[in-house]
C-alpha cells in the first residue's frame, strides 16, 4: 500500500502528517509546528549537537535509542519512529529525568544553549548502556559542542548515572510504544507536492520508483546531502530515502569478505569491524559524532565521492569491492575504478550501490590514520591506510591509500612498487616517502597547506614502519 501520509509516535500517541514538504528539516518541523523550543539551531550541518534529539526505534519487541541530528533530518523520515524531545524527558509531576538531575546537581550547564543537547546525547548513552565509563561517556557528547564549562562538569553528571540506574518513565511506558509503533503500517511513502519523495520497503520497489525518477538523490543518513538544503539553501526536488529497506541493513561474512549492506549505519559496522581491522574501528570513530554514526553509511560515504570521506582509504586499502544494481542487472566493481574525477563515480542513473565487500586479510598488517585540526568529530586534513603482507622480513603485497591528497580518494601506486618485494628496512622507506610526490601533487585549502600535507604522508609512512619495527602503536597522551 502506498502513502503520502507520515505516522510516528510521540508522547504516547501516533501522530500524522499529511504530504509533509520533503525538504523540511526535524528541527524546524519541532519549533515551529510542535512548538518545542528547546531543541536549538547552532550549526545546521550536525556539527555542534545543539540540535540533538532521540528517535526510538522498535526491533525485535526491543526500543533501540538513536540520538541524531536534528538540524540534517527531513520530517519524512520520521515515519514509523518513536520521536523524543528534551521536553519529554519530564514526569507528568515535573520531576526530572535523572540526566536532567545530574547536570543540575553537577552544574554542567552555563549559559544553557547547548544544555539540551547534551542532556539528549547522555539520555541516548542511558537507554542505551548498563554502565558509563570514560570512554562511553567521551564517545557519547563528543558531537556536542560546549563553549562554556569545559566540559568536566558533564563528565561528572555521566558518571554519577552509574549510581542512579532506575527505571524511568519511557521504560514504564515501553509495551504500549512498541505496540504504537507496530501499529503504524510498513507502507510504501510516495510525497508529491512540488517536490518528491519516496521510501520504498524492499529492493524490488527501490528499483523501480528508481527507474521511473532517474534523476532522484538517495538519502539514507543524509549527513552529507542534507546540506544542500541547509547550507547551500537550494531545495532537493526528488529524494528516494532507503531508510526503511531492511534487505540493505545486514552485515554478514564468508572466510573471504565481510559484506555490508548499503544501509547499514555506522555505528554497527564500528563493533563488527573491531575484530577484524582494529584500526578501521579508531578511524570510524573519529568519523563523526554519534548522532552522525547512527545514521551515515559506508555506501553514501563511497557515492558521495568526497576526497576526504574518511571510510575510502581504508577500503582502497583493503581493495574493498561494491555491488551496483539497476532495475535489470547486477554487477561488481573494484572501489579503486570507481572514483573517475572531484565527486564523479562511475554509478550511473537508475543505479544504486547495494552491498560493499571488503576482504579479509588475516595474516596482513593494517594501519590506519587521521590527521585533522579537531581529534573529535572533525573533517581530516589528510586520511592514511596501510595493508602490507609481511614474510620473513620482505614486503610481498602492499597497498596504500590516502585520503586529502588528491581531487580523489586513490592509492599510492609508486610507492607502492618502489616497496614491493623489498625488504621491510629503513632504506626502503626513504625511497618510499620520496615515490609519494610522484604519487600525490595535492592542494592547498583551509584545512591544510599541500607542503603539510605531503609532509605529513611522508611522516604518516614513517609511523607504519616504526610501529611494525616497534611492536607497539605510536600515540601521543593528552
Amino acid at each position: 500500500m502506498i502513502s503520502r501520509t507520515i505516522k510516528f509516535v510521540w508522547k504516547n500517541k501516533i501522530l500524522e502528517v499529511n504530504n509533509p514538504d520533503p525538504n523540511e528539516t526535524l528541527l524546524n518541523f519541532i519549533r515551529l509546528k510542535l512548538k518545542r523550543t528547546g531543541t536549538k539551531e547552532g550549526c545546521a550541518e550536525g556539527g555542534c549537537g545543539a540540535c540533538t534529539i532521540v528517535l526510538a526505534e522498535e526491533n525485535k519487541n526491543k526500543l533501540i535509542y538513536k540520538a541524531i541530528n536534528s538540524c540534517i533530518a527531513f520530517v519524512p523520515t520520521l515515519h514509523g519512529k518513536q520521536l523524543i524531545l528534551v521536553e519529554d524527558l519530564l514526569d507528568k509531576n515535573g520531576s526530572l529525568h535523572p540526566v536532567q538531575k545530574a547536570m543540575v546537581d553537577y552544574h554542567g550547564s552555563q549559559c544553557g544553549f547547548c544544555t539540551p543537547g547534551f542532556v539528549m546525547s547522555l539520555f541516548a548513552m542511558y537507554k542505551k548502556n548498563k554502565s558509563y565509563n570514560h570512554d562511553v561517556i567521551s564517545d557519547s557528547i563528543s558531537g556536542n559542542l560546549c563553549r562554556c564549562t569545559g566540559y568536566r562538569p558533564i563528565i561528572d553528571a555521566a558518571k554519577s548515572l552509574n549510581n542512579k540506574k532506575i527505571n524511568d518513565k519511557f521504560e514504564t511506558y515501553k509495551k504500549k510504544t512498541i505496540n504504537l509503533l507496530k501499529k503504524i503500517q510498513s507502507n510504501t511513502i510516495s510525497i508529491n507536492n512540488g517536490k518528491k519523495y519516496y521510501a520504498p520497503k524492499n529492493i524490488s520497489e527501490l528499483k523501480e520508483i528508481l527507474n521511473k525518477n532517474p534523476n532522484s538523490k538517495l538519502l539514507s543518513g543524509g549527513t552529507d546531502l542534507s546540506l544542500t538544503v541547509t547550507k547551500e539553501r537550494k531545495n532537493l526536488d526528488s529524494l528516494i530515502y532507503l531508510g526503511g529497506i531492511k534487505e540493505l541493513n545486514y552485515i554478514k561474512k564468508n572466510n573471504s569478505f565481510i559484506e555490508i549492506g548499503a544501509n547499514t549505519p555506522l555505528i554497527n559496522v564500528e563493533e563488527y569491524i573491531k575484530k577484524y581491522y582494529l584500526d578501521f574501528n579508531k578511524i570510524l570513530k573519529r568519523y563523526g559524532s554519534v548522532q552522525i554514526r547512527n545514521v551515515a553509511t559506508i555506501a553514501g560515504n563511497i557515492a558521495t565521492a568526497s576526497p576526504i570521506g574518511d571510510t575510502l582509504p581504508l577500503l582502497l586499502s583493503l581493495d574493498a569491492l561494491i555491488i551496483i544494481e539497476n532495475n535489470k542487472t547486477k554487477k561488481i566493481v573494484k572501489l579503486k575504478d570507481f572514483f573517475i574525477s572531484y565527486r564523479k563515480t562511475k554509478l550511473k542513473k537508475k543505479e544504486f550501490i547495494s552491498s560493499i565487500k571488503i576482504p579479509i586479510y588475516p595474516k596482513n598488517i593494517f594501519k590506519a590514520y587521521k590527521i585533522s585540526k579537531r581529534f573529535d568529530d572533525d573533517i581530516s586534513s589528510v586520511c592514511a591506510s596501510f595493508n602490507f603482507e609481511i614474510k620473513n622480513k620482505k614486503i610481498k603485497n602492499v597497498k596504500i591509500a590516502f585520503g586529502g591528497m588528491s581531487a580523489i580518494p586513490k592509492r599510492a601506486k609508486y610507492c607502492e612498487k618502489t616497496l614491493k618485494n623489498k625488504e621491510f628496512s629503513n632504506k626502503i622507506l626513504d625511497k618510499a616517502k620520496e615515490s609519494l610526490l610522484r604519487d600525490f601533487e595535492p592542494i592547498s585549502d583551509m584545512r591544510a597547506s599541500k607542503e603539510y600535507r605531503i609532509e605529513i604522508a611522508k611522516n604518516l609512512l614513517t609511523k607504519f614502519f616504526a610501529e611494525i619495527q616497534n611492536k607497539n602503536r605510536i600515540e601521543l597522551k593528552n
